[in-house]
């Protein structure tokens, strides 16, 4: 089997499990740049989102400037290809990280490009939230912080892990992407390794532990999303 395998996939054999240009190294890579870019994006996103959410007019604390500022900000890096947004701010990252390369260096464009299509993403998921419950707990005298956290986040907690298992594989894509221009993982292995240097097999190979990442997130996500959804919890 390893025989066959070296004769189809020699490149693959050949960058190895370990050391520099290895397949264990890009996908440690990948996951860097995703765990910690959905973290910094996540909480921006989180917080566009619920301002977005109580500050519009039918919200609990509508302010129409506010709202507008939310909205235009992330509409503004949504309308901005993320290709482009990589070369953009790259003076902003070298200023902030000491560097425009590198998987470090990628976690402020992948912050910055993932935390709008997530602020939209929430916004969505907390408008789904019936205003009869929200009314309910006017009513008996909840404070802004207990409509944000015990009813908001709360009855949407279901809805909120689906679309950040969406947000989180989209995430994954612009990790790829970024690897394309140097930030190192697996797009990188796909395209400096493998494209670059027509070796299919690599490229293959890199695209296959792309997919098996979505995969595995989409799992997760879907079982949680489940155990978490008050109207079919037990």
């Amino acid at each position: 089997m390893a025989d066959l395998f070296a004769k189809y996939f020699p490149n693959v054999v050949y960058q190895g499990w370990t050391g520099d240009g290895g397949w264990l190294p890009a996908i440690g890579e990948t996951l860097y740049m995703t765990f910690w870019s959905a973290i910094f994006g996540g909480v921006l996103g989180l917080i566009f989102g619920i301002g977005l959410v109580l500050t519009d007019e039918d919200g609990i604390a509508p302010n129409h400037t506010l709202f507008s500022i939310f909205d235009k900000v992330v509409s503004l890096f949504r309308a901005i290809p993320f290709i482009i947004l990589l070369a953009f701010i790259a003076p902003f990252t070298k200023l902030l990280v000491g560097t425009q390369i590198g998987t470090t260096a990628a976690l402020v464009p992948l912050s910055l490009g993932v935390f709008p299509f997530y602020a939209r993403q929430v916004q969505v998921a907390l408008k789904s939230v019936d205003h009869g419950i929200i009314e309910a707990a006017q009513s008996v005298g909840a404070t802004f912080f207990d409509l944000v956290f015990d009813v908001y986040l709360r009855e949407s907690r279901s809805e909120l892990i689906r679309v950040t298992t969406v947000t989180l594989i989209s995430l994954i894509g612009l990790t790829a992407m970024a690897g394309a221009i140097g930030a190192g993982g697996l797009g990188n292995m796909a395209i400096a390794y493998g494209y670059n240097r027509f070796a299919n097999d690599t490229t293959f190979m890199a695209t296959l532990l792309v997919l098996v990442l979505v995969m595995i997130v989409q799992l997760v996500g879907d079982v949680l999303a489940k155990a978490f959804n008050h109207k079919t919890a037990g």
